[in-house]
C-alpha cells in the first residue's frame, strides 16, 4: 500500500448530505478534492467555497472529460443517482453514489453489470454499515452472544424532511434494510409494507414494514417524517439476550438486556411452561468515530489499494430489490410480495 498515493475526486451534488461528503472527502490526506459540482448556482455558491482549492462547476460534463479524476462521489437528489453513476462508469470513475443507488431494480441491475464490465470500484452510501455500533452488534450475532436472532425492529422518525420525489420508505428506509440484511446475513423473501399518504397524494408519509427472512426471522421498518418524535432506534431480540442501538443517545447508544424466554418441559407432567429470565443491563463502551469519515475512508482504500467495500454493489441492488417490493406491497395494500431471486 502506497501512502503517498492521492485519490482525485469529485463531488456531485453539494447541498444538505453533500457538504458532508466534501467536508470528509477534502479531510482525507489520501484524497484529492478536485471539483464541487452543482446545477444551482445558489447552492454552489452557498457550500462549495469551503473546501479549499477544488474547482467549482456546473458541469458534469467537464467531470467527466478531466482524465485526472479517478472518481465521483455522488449526492444529488435520488431520481438522478441512476444515470449520474451510468455515465461516471461509463467514463472510466470509481463511484461512490448516496442511497438508493437506483430508484429501479432493473436500473440497479444495469449498474452491477456495468461494474462486472468495467472492474471498477462502486459503494452505495449505507451509512449505518460503517457505524461503530452498528459493527458491535453484527460482532454479538456472530459470537453468539445474542444466541439465535428472533427478530429486529427499527424506528425512523422526525418531523420533516418531507420530500416530493421520493415518499418516506424510499428516503429513510434503505438505512434500516441495509442494517438488517447486515446483521442477520441474509436477504429477505418477501416484504409486506403498510402505509399513507397524508401531506401529498401519492407520496407515502409513513410506512411500516415486514422483512421475512429465511427461518423464521423477522425485520420490523417503522419510518415517517410525520411523527412528533425524533427517533433513531433498533432493537434485536435474541434467545440468549436482547440489545438496542439508540442513535439519538450523544454517549450510551448500545444497552445489553439480560433478558430472555425459554419454554421448559416437567419431567413429571410433561406439561410445558415458559420461563422468564430478567438480568442485568449492561452499557459497554463503543469507540466513538464518525461513520462517514469510516465510510470514505474505505472508499478511498478500495479505488487507490484494490479493496473490497462492505456496501458494494450486490449490496446496494439487494436494498433497491427491497425498496421495490415494498412499494409494490404498499400499492397492493399490504400483500406480500416475494423478492427475485
Amino acid at each position: 500500500m502506497n501512502q503517498d498515493k492521492r485519490l482525485s475526486l469529485a463531488i456531485v451534488g453539494v447541498g444538505r448530505w453533500g457538504q458532508n461528503l466534501a467536508r470528509v472527502f477534502a479531510a482525507e490526506p489520501r484524497c484529492e478534492l478536485r471539483y464541487v459540482c452543482d446545477t444551482d448556482p445558489s447552492t454552489l455558491a452557498r457550500h462549495g467555497r469551503r473546501f479549499g482549492d477544488a474547482t467549482l462547476c456546473d458541469s458534469f460534463e467537464r467531470v467527466l472529460a478531466d482524465p485526472s479524476v479517478q472518481a465521483v462521489a455522488i449526492a444529488s437528489s435520488a431520481a438522478t443517482h441512476f444515470e449520474v453513476a451510468r455515465r461516471a462508469l461509463l467514463a472510466g470513475k470509481h463511484v461512490y453514489v448516496e442511497k438508493p443507488m437506483s430508484m429501479d431494480f432493473r436500473q440497479a441491475q444495469e449498474l452491477a453489470r456495468l461494474v462486472r464490465q468495467t472492474g471498477l470500484k462502486f459503494m452505495v452510501g449505507h451509512l449505518l454499515e460503517y457505524h461503530p455500533c452498528v459493527q458491535r452488534l453484527r460482532g454479538m450475532i456472530e459470537s453468539g452472544q445474542l444466541g439465535d436472532v428472533y427478530y429486529i425492529y427499527s424506528q425512523r422518525l422526525n418531523l420533516g424532511i418531507v420530500r416530493k420525489d421520493e415518499n418516506a420508505w424510499w428516503s429513510l428506509a434503505p438505512h434500516d434494510i441495509s442494517v438488517a440484511c447486515y446483521l442477520l446475513g441474509a436477504e429477505p423473501e418477501s416484504v409486506s409494507a403498510h402505509g399513507q399518504c397524508f401531506l401529498q397524494p401519492g407520496v407515502e408519509d409513513v410506512v411500516f414494514a415486514t422483512l421475512n427472512f429465511p427461518d423464521r426471522r423477522l425485520a420490523h421498518i417503522h419510518v415517517s417524517w410525520l411523527d412528533p418524535h425524533k427517533i433513531r432506534k433498533t432493537t434485536i431480540v435474541g434467545t440468549k439476550q436482547m440489545v438496542t442501538f439508540d442513535d439519538m443517545e450523544a454517549a450510551d447508544k448500545i444497552r445489553i438486556y439480560d433478558r430472555g424466554a425459554e419454554v421448559k418441559t416437567s419431567v413429571d407432567s410433561f406439561a410445558e411452561a415458559i420461563s422468564l429470565r430478567i438480568g442485568d443491563i449492561v452499557i459497554p463502551r463503543v469507540p466513538v468515530e464518525e461513520p462517514l469519515a469510516i465510510e470514505c475512508r474505505q472508499f478511498i482504500e478500495a479505488a487507490l489499494d484494490d479493496r473490497p467495500i462492505l456496501s458494494d454493489v450486490t449490496d446496494g441492488l439487494r436494498v433497491v430489490a427491497v425498496l421495490e417490493a415494498g412499494q409494490l406491497s404498499l400499492r397492493n395494500n399490504g400483500q406480500p410480495i416475494r423478492l427475485p431471486s
